[in-house]
């Protein structure tokens, strides 16, 4: 028997009894008195009295238990060849050198520092830093094109930068550096200083005044026996900001509190994962995105376990065995990734015969999440390795699963296609537009009753009324999800989509807005749509239709062509964009609405019917056409 409903209903009852008890895992400075304070912040604030730090509570205090001989990291590049076991001793030891560098360079509590990092341990320890001196960290994912990066610069505005000479990917090397020094070139905000990791593969130039080389800054903190401390700081501090949808304008940086976030994570461990201190536990993710955050760094190292750090892929380094390889070497009893990684390893090795090769005895559950888990990839991973699949649903604003199987309470019945049950501090509910909650199974928009539970945002960064509008305003008293979706009679959540134009590439939340405005400053495009088309691998990719202006008198091939290099380069190639297409017009309501939703059934090849509001019918049949004759 499940003791999920026991838990949920004693948070019902007394969410901060409930949150006050979690609280007791954590090892604070002051501890909190006070649990939850409604007239603080934007909606609330936990802990508002307690002062804590979050690097103590994930390296120092492990070593403090005598357990600083135990494995923190697994470090596996399959794309450099390398393994590396660091300890929790050895991790802690690198943190707090780094952290002495960082205050050298004059970082103080509340100072931005950004991390522009591929997946080596150097960029954890960069992140543990930060927290160990009370520095705001936002870690910026090395896909990301300079543009992009430029405005985070400008929101965060870091004192310092803390990046490496290249990222590697199968087959080719991505110097960061010089997409670094653009970002720099085009932002307002300048940074005092920035430390360049120098990785084996490349080097990077460096320039005068303003660029450090970390090995010879650390090597001399070192000699000077130089360590940090770890600072005193409120609860409700900043831990880290997280930019999440949105490629233009001012990006939403979510804020993390300490207190909150390392409450909430050390109780998923054992509640939701399932495991003990002392065991390896493997998110395949990557830093830059919050699952990397809550389940690379934060969440297991709370925890006392073995966190995988691996640099690689699912297919291809070397082989769709790679997961099976990793989760055999070190024992994995835990794995999370997305649902986009199973489908591309599915099409390389449909039978699971790579299997065949590995012995993952160790792993009791597969964790998926980032995006709808589709039925078909849930029951396939079932059978080929004979352990629950349990998809669970967050976001990047959450830090931690909103619904989700508690494998640690007692696994509940799956269904395929739910992320199961609402998590003890999210009330969910399903709403109309008119804020009414719908019948059970109707579809409606997906609420979360405030305040949010503690390791959720207490807000964006420096913009505490976007953060009501984007989030509060639209459902008064809840927390807009901006996702669609139901409840049957068992109370099982369904994720049917989202509400607004954000599309789901690969895991990655992207706005077809952002596409668009960019796809609209090419000179021949009068206006355009970009969709979220279904895509076996990645979910959706990105389909823009483009109508030219008139008088335009070019090869549509070239126009498409210059089009995807376009969205390329200024998003960069994490928005996947491929496909663009010239139509002679898009369809639209009387009133001038882009008809998104039925051009979407239409390139989804689902069913579709003519909506009642559109002025021209005859539009729809032009779009399947032109779709058709791309297909053929």
């Amino acid at each position: 028997m499940s003791g999920y409903r026991q838990t949920y209903d004693e948070w019902r009852a007394d969410p901060q009894a409930f949150w006050a008890e979690a609280a007791r895992e954590i090892s604070w400075t002051r501890p909190p008195e006070k649990i939850f304070d409604p007239h603080a912040g934007v909606y609330g604030h936990w802990f508002p009295d307690a002062r804590c730090n979050a690097c103590y509570n994930a390296l120092d205090r492990h070593v403090e238990a005598g357990r600083g001989d135990q494995p923190a990291l697994f470090y596996d590049s399959p794309v450099t060849g390398t393994k590396r076991t660091i300890t929790y001793r050895e991790l802690t030891d690198e943190t707090a050198t780094l952290a002495a560098v960082l205050a050298d360079l004059m970082v103080v509590a509340g100072d931005r520092v950004l991390i522009y990092m591929p997946m080596i341990p150097e960029a954890i320890v960069a992140m543990l830093a930060c927290a160990r001196i009370g520095a705001v960290h936002s870690v910026v994912f090395g896909g990301f094109a300079a543009k992009e990066l430029a405005t985070r610069i400008d929101d965060a505005e870091p004192r310092v930068i803390l990046t490496a000479s290249c990222g590697i990917e199968p087959g080719r090397i991505v110097e960061y550096k010089p997409l670094l020094d653009l970002a720099i070139g085009l932002s307002k905000h300048k940074p005092a200083s920035c430390v360049v990791f120098q990785r084996p593969q490349i080097s990077a130039n460096m320039k005068d005044g303003r660029d450090h080389d970390w090995n010879s800054l650390v090597e001399a903190a070192k000699a000077a026996g130089k360590r940090a401390p770890c600072a005193d700081l409120a609860a409700t501090d900043p831990l880290y900001i997280l930019y999440t949808s949105g490629t233009t304008g001012v990006p939403k940086g979510v804020v993390r509190d300490i207190g909150g976030y390392i409450v909430a994570l050390k109780w998923t461990m054992s509640a939701i994962y399932n495991v003990k201190p002392g065991d390896t536990y493997w998110a395949a993710s990557d830093i830059g995105w919050v699952v990397g955050h809550s389940y690379i760094v934060y969440g297991p190292l709370l925890h006392g376990c073995a966190s995988v750090l691996y640099e690689g892929k699912p297919i291809g380094t070397p082989d769709a065995g790679a997961f099976w390889r990793v989760i055999e070497d070190y024992n994995v009893a835990a794995f999370f990734t997305a649902p986009t990684a199973f489908r591309a390893v599915r099409k390389e090795d449909p039978q699971a015969a790579l299997l065949k090769k590995y012995d993952i005895q160790s792993m009791h559950t597969l964790f998926l999440a980032g995006e709808r888990a589709d039925p078909d990839t849930v029951a396939w991973a079932e059978k080929a390795l004979g352990v629950p699949v349990v998809d669970h649903w967050w976001q990047t604003e959450t830090g931690w699963a909103i619904a989700a199987n508690p494998v640690g309470l007692g696994i509940l019945p799956i269904k395929l296609g739910s992320p199961t049950v609402p998590m003890p501090g999210y009330a969910v509910e399903i709403v109309d537009e008119a804020s009414h909650p719908v019948p059970v199974g109707e579809m409606g928009s997906i609420v979360v009753k405030l305040p949010l539970p503690p390791g959720c945002l207490p807000t964006l960064y420096r913009q505490d009324d976007r953060m009501r509008e984007s989030y509060l305003k639209e459902f008064p008293g809840h927390y807009k999800t901006a996702d669609a979706g139901f409840i049957d009679e068992d109370g099982y959540l369904y994720i049917m989509g989202r509400t607004d134009d954000i599309i789901n590439v690969a895991g990655h939340r992207l706005s077809t807005g952002g596409m668009e405005e960019v796809i609209a400053s090419h000179p021949d495009v009068a206006e355009c749509a970009v969709l979220g088309v279904k895509d076996e691998i990645k979910g959706e990719q990105p389909c823009g239709f483009l109508v030219l202006k008139a008088g335009v008198n070019r090869p549509y091939e070239e126009i498409e062509k210059e089009v995807v290099k376009l969205v390329r380069d200024r998003i960069g190639p994490v928005a996947a964009f491929k496909m663009a297409l010239v139509v002679s017009r898009l369809p639209k309501t009387r009133s001038g609405k882009i008809l998104r939703g039925t051009m979407k059934k239409i390139a989804d090849q689902d069913p579709w019917t003519t909506p009642a509001t559109i002025e021209d019918p005859k539009v729809l049949d032009e779009i399947r056409e032109a779709l058709e004759a791309r297909a053929g």
